[in-house]
């Protein structure tokens, strides 16, 4: 893990795919590394998470380091003002994973865009994955397709998720015909070896919290790129 900020209230880090952020319902007996314990053994302190990325997914997690911190963190994030960016490398538009008879948005996207698309759906998360449900919590989406790429079955987004569901960025390029590189759980037909996916978060934005940010800056970002997508482990 790197650290990319730290004060007496927070500490942001960059964590590698095949981590988890959180201990699992299984605790100890998932043997699989985990990054609050970790730090928590660097820090000597407890360490707080404030939000969480998938096992698969690398890239920046804030973790508070007092109770009065993480109060205040987790109610910017449920008031939603705080915004999150991601990178994502996908195959070109395809729905060849996807069932005839699940209903999903089949608009063609061939080409980058001038401004994002706002995706909204309503998201269930089951035992492996997040699945499209009239009962399901509302997930909205900014999702920017940036380059297209035919020749390489490449397409690179940046995806803002406006709201926190489990899988919401993964289930939601699956559903457009997306499957990110890697991530077989939807769709991918691209295998990576190792526990990677191509979905890297890389900034968080505190622009609109209103009131004190506990020292934080209006921005963090780390690098966005992914270098296992274009080496010899892609299959």
């Amino acid at each position: 893990m790197k650290i990319i900020f730290q004060n007496e209230n927070f500490i942001a880090v960059d964590k590698e795919s095949g981590v988890l952020t959180v201990p699992s319902r299984l605790g100890t007996k998932d043997d699989r590394p985990v990054l609050g314990v970790e730090l928590q053994n660097q820090l000597k302190q407890q360490v707080f998470p404030v939000h969480r990325l998938d096992f698969e997914v690398s890239g920046l997690v804030l973790f508070s380091l007092n109770a009065k911190a993480h109060a205040l963190a987790s109610g910017w994030f449920e008031k939603k003002q705080v915004l999150k960016t991601y990178r994502a490398i996908a195959a070109i538009q395809n729905f060849d994973h996807w069932p005839e008879n699940i209903p999903c948005a089949r608009d063609p996207i061939d080409g980058p865009t001038e401004e994002p698309f706002l995706w909204k759906s309503r998201i269930l998360r089951g035992k492996k994955r997040s699945f499209e449900s009239p009962h399901g919590d509302l997930a909205e989406t900014l999702a920017h397709l940036m380059v297209v790429d035919k020749i390489k079955n490449r397409a690179e987004w940046k995806l803002y998720p406006l709201t926190g569901r489990s899988h919401q960025l993964r289930f939601e390029l699956s559903r457009h015909g997306f499957p990110i590189y890697g991530d077989q759980l939807y769709g991918s037909k691209i295998k990576v070896e190792g526990h990677h996916i191509a979905l890297r978060a890389t900034g968080i934005s505190f622009k609109k919290i209103v009131g004190e940010r506990l020292g934080l800056p209006e921005n963090l970002n780390v690098p966005g790129e992914m270098s296992f997508v274009d080496d010899k482990e892609i299959k």
